[in-house]
């Protein structure tokens, strides 16, 4: 998926698990363990912007794109 998420290591940078985050955004531990796995197929803005909030930082810190090479 070109799409990367980079969740694990903001919380590392943060010294938060994602037991914490979830608490702290009020997201359930089962979605925002899909999003850190890659798994979900989509995050809301809503979402992304507490994620943000709670731990300091940019959308780009979190998510990354990685165009598939098309040759």
């Amino acid at each position: 998926m070109p799409i990367t998420v980079h969740l694990d290591d903001m919380l590392a940078l943060r010294r938060m698990s994602l037991t914490d985050l979830s608490h702290a955004v009020d997201i359930t531990l089962a979605n925002l363990s899909n999003l850190k796995t890659g798994k979900a197929k989509a995050v809301r803005f809503s979402t992304l912007e507490a994620i943000c909030a709670v731990l300091d930082c940019q959308p780009g810190d979190i998510l990354s794109f990685k165009p598939k090479n098309t040759t």
